[in-house]
């Protein structure tokens, strides 16, 4: 994003630039919005501090009134309209506006209008978040990839990706979570159990790997055989209610190992993850210090 584009390269951008198939998937959006308020900070040149604005205006215009933002504005008519967690999306977008509303470098520059409705998309956004955490037998879970833009409860979204807990999805929650300065018993609570959650579902003894395999196309295959020595993993997928690991197909059948799925989708997608490793042995035990003399509110 920050390399010099030849002549042609900025031609074909700018032939682009009315598409409205604007997203906050897989990073985008917000990301650049950090590198604009990064230049303007280096440079001082107006079109950076005019981008960066430009961008913070839009991701507060595509908000939804319960605090969701769906991974697609202006909506669309399929799963993306749903309130998206997927591949950090909506905790991309609240960590921006934190930052934003307080006032944090490199957005300085950013009037205080702005960071007050940044202000307040954080709190809108912080109850959607606790109001859509799973509850399971009375017990507050994780969360779901995508979630009803109305109702707030798991939805699906490609045929491979079925109504689930998401492991990686919520650890990108519980950190945002765990960055609001004066953090209410409420979050503390979803924090807490998404954590005790994560914990229950890790799997041990199981080693994941991409094997040569010139059987398939691509010369590859994803494996996952039982091996003591193999650090801890989570599925990206649980089962709501039983916590089993689930894979699915391009045929939308859940299956619950990962070798029942077609090889496409097997080597294809993240089925196994690690992200809750970081979080369990390091950020949330500093976090948990860090609160540790404070009653919260």
């Amino acid at each position: 994003m920050t390399r010099v584009l030849a002549p042609r390269e900025r031609e074909t951008l700018l032939s682009h630039r009315a598409d409205v198939d604007t997203t906050i998937d897989n990073g985008a959006t917000y990301t650049q919005v950090r590198i604009l308020a990064h230049l303007f900070a280096a440079a001082r040149d107006e079109r950076f501090r005019k981008g960066a604005l430009d961008g913070i205006d839009f991701l507060l215009a595509a908000q939804y009134p319960n605090g969701g933002w769906p991974q697609f504005f202006p909506l669309r008519s399929d799963y993306s309209r749903h309130v998206t967690f997927n591949d950090g999306a909506m905790a991309g977008v609240l960590s921006l506006l934190l930052d934003v509303s307080e006032g944090r470098e490199p957005f300085g520059f950013v009037d205080a209008d702005r960071r007050a409705r940044a202000a307040r998309a954080v709190k809108t956004g912080t109850s959607a978040i606790l109001a859509s955490q799973v509850v399971v037998g009375g017990a507050r879970t994780a969360w779901g990839a995508q979630h009803d833009a109305e109702t707030l409860a798991p939805r699906p979204a490609r045929a491979f990706e079925p109504v689930a807990l998401a492991s990686a999805e919520s650890v990108g929650v519980v950190r945002f979570l765990m960055r609001l300065a004066a953090p209410s018993r409420e979050v503390v609570a979803a924090v807490e159990a998404a954590v005790a959650w994560l914990r229950s579902v890790r799997i041990d003894g199981l080693r994941v790997e991409h094997r040569s395999d010139p059987s398939f196309p691509n010369g590859v295959d994803t494996v996952a055989t039982p091996d003591p020595a193999a650090p801890p993993v989570w599925a990206r997928f649980y089962e709501i209610g039983t916590n089993r690991p689930l894979f699915c197909g391009r045929d939308g059948v859940v299956r619950w190992r990962l070798a029942e799925i077609e090889h496409e989708r097997r080597t294809g997608y993240a089925w196994y993850v690690d992200a809750p490793a970081a979080l369990l042995t390091k950020d949330y035990p500093a976090w948990k210090a860090r609160h540790a003399m404070e009653a919260p509110r």
